[in-house]
């Protein structure tokens, strides 16, 4: 499952004949600029969604789930290091721990939330629609130097999916192409006439490749609004490696077409279609925890719920009139384009009164991922920067605290890794301070009691297993609410290949952990430094990297987790095994990076029926 990227300003081919046209008639939208410090409420065409009851039950819930599991492991946290007197390290340290607690503590609130519902349900699938209009839509697919073929099969199969379904009318197909790679790009163009004689001929197919990709993937898309959006009541857009079901397309065009107010209809991608350790691995969490946690946000986001650049539906006009992407100020790499752009739109169209939200029963939508951790790796930088940015826009006018929040938590998933690594490498120094000071258990002046160390290792015992527990409940409700729906269960290979894959995906996935903390701490310390992440096309094969080009990757991880080890141990055995589980990932770095990344690996956890997906226990593929 592959498919491509885009951004700017448009121009024809000259290869092309203009009896057979590649673009349409233009039908300009205009697509205003919007401000993120003149905005005033009184100017905005409509009123804003208002949360329903049971929204604001959800979000009460998860707030205060949240907060009490906050507080009270911040408050064990501070009795564990400091029985008696309290420094400001030491409280430093409660600090940190608290923040970091609160970004394991909102999921696991919102997983609860999402079991609670999911199980209610029953299972049941996506809301019905009444048979209707479905108005006219476009299929659009930015690209940027991908594999045309990947492209077009993925465009191919989603067009006869529309014609087998009767729908082929309703929806014409648009590829936006912002490659820089001319070979590339006549490849593209092969491929688009190719497509273009496998569909039908009431299914449109069209092509554009820009003179220069001015604002990434959004100027790209801004672009074909601009020119044609005017063609189209909605537009579907795709990502490079996006595929889905006729049945899911039809649905969201009926759905946005009855619902008036809605800006923004977002499906939620399962991952599938790659065959490494890595990705496997992957695909099943998403699989198995996924539901839940897709249940959990869309019972709190409500109607003011965020959008993921790909895999949904908008309604055109809305989106011209909304979401057009301001410059930042300042320079890179935090102005300039807006990096991360799906959020801000969001927050935007919301701030504008139009509905964004999700529909986590709807199936059929499906995307890939990277196939190794090094890819992730590459693509989570350019990510780091772009949520970082927003910064800059968290504090606009208009916008709607829930908005904020998404804005937020995209800051926080990425500030929370150099915050974790600040608190072990705080830890560690209280520890050798507790160890190597030599104690005055009588201080000067009267006191009956001695005053003992500053560490109580029973209660940090205790509060290790919380905090263990609280990351792990996720995957358990998961598992839970997997294995207690039977069609569910037997399409991921039975109950006990769930349970067994989710033992291996949490060992592995906590390996990786501390990996991934270096390595986006690394990132946001070049971001205030002010590195640019730049634009490079992403790999979209199974392919491995020899083992020592993945060792120039890793080993300042190997030798930073050597380091960590040895000084705990100096302190202690009991400190050692307190940093064991992130110290291990880190040496290990290189070998895990190396082994995940291996198809080998991923088909021998297939053959021994671990990480299994529904596409590899029934015949149906997503591709």
């Amino acid at each position: 499952m592959d498919q491509l990227m885009g951004d700017g300003a448009a121009t024809r081919s000259s290869a092309v004949d203009f009896d057979d046209p590649i673009v349409p008639p233009e039908r300009p939208l205009l697509m205003p600029i919007q401000s993120l410090t003149g905005w005033s409420r009184k100017r905005a065409k409509r009123k804003p969604q208002k949360p329903t009851k049971s929204t604001l039950a959800a979000r009460a819930f998860v707030t205060l789930v949240t907060i009490a599991l906050t507080v009270f492991a911040t408050y064990e946290m501070i009795n564990v290091v400091a029985v008696t007197s309290v420094t400001w390290l030491q409280m430093l340290f409660a600090a940190l721990f608290a923040i970091t607690f609160l970004w394991i503590a909102l999921p696991c609130a919102s997983a609860i939330l999402g079991f609670i519902r999911l199980v209610r349900g029953g299972g049941a699938g996506a809301p019905p629609v009444t048979p209707g209009p479905l108005g006219r839509n476009v299929l659009v697919m930015p690209v940027y130097n991908e594999d045309p073929t990947r492209t077009c099969d993925a465009l191919r199969q989603m067009g006869r999916a529309l014609d087998d379904a009767g729908a082929s009318e309703a929806f014409d197909i648009f590829i936006l192409s912002d490659t820089r790679d001319d070979k590339v790009a006549r490849q593209e163009e092969a491929a688009f006439y190719q497509l273009r004689t496998a569909l039908s001929p009431d299914i449109a197919v069209y092509y554009r490749r820009r003179a220069q990709n001015t604002g990434r993937k959004a100027g790209n898309i801004a672009d074909f609004v601009r020119r044609w959006g005017g063609c189209y009541d909605h537009m579907i857009v795709l990502d490079a490696d996006s595929m889905m079901s006729g049945e899911t397309l039809i649905y969201l065009a009926r759905r946005m077409f009855l619902d008036p107010d809605a800006g923004i209809i977002q499906t939620v991608p399962m991952l599938a279609g790659r065959s490494t350790l890595f990705a496997r691995m992957q695909q099943f969490a998403t699989r198995v925890y996924g539901p839940i946690i897709a249940e959990g946000l869309a019972a709190w986001h409500g109607r003011q719920s965020n959008f993921w650049g790909h895999n949904a539906i908008i309604r055109t006009r809305a989106f011209a009139e909304s979401a057009g992407m301001p410059e930042l100020p300042g320079r890179k790499p935090f102005g300039g384009h807006i990096m991360s752009h799906d959020f801000v739109e969001a927050a935007l169209m919301v701030r504008s009164g139009w509905a964004v939200y999700m529909i986590p029963e709807l199936k059929g939508s499906f995307e890939e991922c990277p196939p190794s951790l090094i890819d992730l790796a590459g693509r989570d930088r350019r990510w780091a920067q772009g949520n970082l940015q927003h910064m800059k826009v968290i504090g606009a006018k208009g916008l709607a605290t829930m908005s904020r929040v998404h804005l937020l938590v995209g800051i926080m998933s990425y500030l929370a890794s150099p915050l974790w690594f600040a608190m072990l490498t705080i830890g560690l120094i209280l520890a050798t301070q507790a160890h190597f000071t030599h104690p005055d258990y009588f201080p000067e002046g009267f006191s009956l009691f001695p005053h003992w160390p500053v560490f109580d290792s029973e209660r940090a015992l205790q509060l290790f297993g919380f905090t263990m527990g609280i990351l792990l409940f996720p995957k358990v409700l998961g598992v839970v609410a997997m294995l207690l729906d039977p069609k569910a269960r037997q399409a991921c290979g039975g109950g006990l290949a769930i349970v067994l894959g989710m033992i291996a995906e949490t060992l592995l996935s906590a390996l990786i952990a501390p990996v991934m903390m270096i390595l986006q701490t690394r990132w946001v310390m070049e971001i205030v430094m002010g590195r640019d992440s730049g634009w490079n096309a992403q790999r979209r094969d199974d392919g491995s990297m020899p083992f020592g080009a993945i060792l120039s990757n890793h080993y300042g991880q190997m030798i930073l987790g050597l380091a960590m080890a040895a000084a705990a141990f100096a302190v202690s055995i009991d400190t050692f095994l307190w940093l064991a589980p992130v110290t291990l990932g880190l040496v290990l770095a290189a070998f895990l990076s190396w082994l995940t990344a291996q198809a080998w690996a991923g088909l021998a956890f297939r053959k021994a029926r671990l990480f299994l997906i529904p596409e590899e226990v029934e015949p149906a593929s997503p591709r």
